[in-house]
């Protein structure tokens, strides 16, 4: 009852036109917490009600605001090198938070586009294993998003509990220059209210890229996957109304016939489209996720440099860098990780192909030769999505990464030592 009771709360308090005006049932199934989540932190586009550009101007003006103090503060207090990483952890994740945002906004009919793709391509999902298909990667978005959430949500509860329990009487979770003194008994509750709330929808602001990032490109798998479902059992699909024929009296009926050339090239349309759409995305993330890859690798080491730090200081403080070092090696690894599951999707429907029954006849067919052909050409090279060119995003080059920021560590922890 509590949590029936919960769940009306939430989708009515996160009722958001983006769902009104979806393209249909699959669009909403893949999206619907994406929708709300971006609804709730005030960086929905599709809402434009007075109170809710209201809601969403000053959450903006709060997170730059915030932003600015954070910078104010590392260029004018910062005095040591383990001040100025720690200032970096967070100005790093929010600066490229912020470019990744305004790059998503200027190709925001991208976005629209592929995420009413399924819908508009008319996939078909007719048989029980395509609904199963679509169910597995529906739950699997679902999944990895309630991860990156409730590591993100963890992550800031202990960074908003360490103010309160280190050795210093009025400190902030971050460096923060907020233009007055705070630091008296009356002033730093106000103080450190406001500031929590900024840090809060920053953080959000944040994990809401990420999970805008990661519900597309789980989307665009999914489809690979059910056109290569599709693919695979052509020849099933197009006899089910042709009952007690052998699959040599088939192929030579003419009716028969026509049903499979119309939805070969049905499916052969759906596949360009979706190779397009991908084209699209990688040209649209390649710019940002470049400086992601940049920003990641940076993060990595100077988390964990704070994790070396505090690991015999502030048990607490350990536990925050260790959480945050998590996060930023997860929201890293999801995205690399579904990229190269497109990249495997995409070459998996040259096999699919393979396995479709072409060798019963159907290849002899007028026009069913070359449909067969351009569709084994055009998935012979598999699309990878790349960080400007430069790096593959793949679990081979976040590993790579991963070393590499390690590296990076061990010097940078060498010559403080030294």
């Amino acid at each position: 009852m509590a949590k029936q009771l919960l769940m009306f709360l939430w989708r009515t308090i996160t009722h958001t036109k983006a769902l009104e005006n979806s393209s249909g049932e699959l669009e909403t199934e893949f999206f619907d917490s994406v929708y709300r989540i971006t609804y709730i932190a005030g960086l929905s586009n599709s809402d434009n009600s007075f109170f809710y550009n209201l809601y969403s101007t000053t959450v903006k003006l709060m997170i730059a605001t915030f932003m600015v103090g954070e910078l104010w503060y590392m260029v004018t207090y910062v005095s040591s090198l383990d001040i100025v990483i720690e200032q970096m952890n967070v100005i790093v994740i929010q600066g490229m938070a912020l470019f990744r945002y305004r790059y998503m906004r200027m190709h925001e009919d991208v976005y629209k586009k592929l995420a009413t793709s399924m819908q508009v391509s008319n996939l078909d999902m007719s048989t029980p294993e395509r609904k199963a298909l679509v169910g597995h990667w529906v739950q699997r978005s679902e999944t990895y998003l309630k991860i990156m959430l409730g590591l993100g949500s963890l992550t800031l509860a202990a960074w908003y509990v360490y103010p309160l329990v280190d050795d210093i009487e009025y400190n902030l979770t971050v460096g923060l220059r907020l233009g007055v003194n705070f630091t008296t008994t009356k002033r730093y509750p106000y103080a450190y209210t406001v500031h929590i709330i900024a840090f809060h929808y920053t953080a959000f602001f944040i994990m809401v890229n990420d999970v805008i990032m990661q519900a597309h490109l789980i989307h665009l798998i999914c489809q690979y996957t059910v056109l290569a479902d599709c693919f695979e059992n052509i020849v099933a699909d197009c006899e089910k109304d042709f009952k007690g024929l052998s699959r040599d009296q088939l192929v030579r009926d003419s009716r028969f016939r026509e049903v499979y050339i119309s939805r070969l090239g049905l499916l052969v349309k759906q596949h360009k489209t979706i190779l397009m759409h991908t084209m699209e995305l990688r040209k649209t993330i390649s710019l940002p996720m470049l400086g992601q890859v940049t920003a990641s690798g940076l993060q990595i080491c100077f988390a964990g440099y704070q994790v070396a730090l505090t690991l015999t200081v502030s048990y607490t403080k350990f536990f925050m860098s260790l959480l945050f070092l998590g996060y930023n090696l997860f929201e890293l690894f999801v995205v690399c990780r579904w990229c190269d599951e497109i990249k495997i999707q995409s070459e998996n429907i040259r096999n699919a192909l393979y396995c479709s029954g072409w060798e019963c006849g159907v290849a002899t067919m007028e026009g069913a030769r070359m449909r067969l052909i351009l569709v084994a050409t055009r998935a012979s090279k598999p699309l990878v999505l790349t960080a400007g060119g430069i790096t593959d995003l793949s679990l081979n080059s976040y590993s790579n990464l991963v070393k590499t920021s390690y590296s990076a560590l061990t010097v940078l922890l060498r010559l403080r030592h030294e």
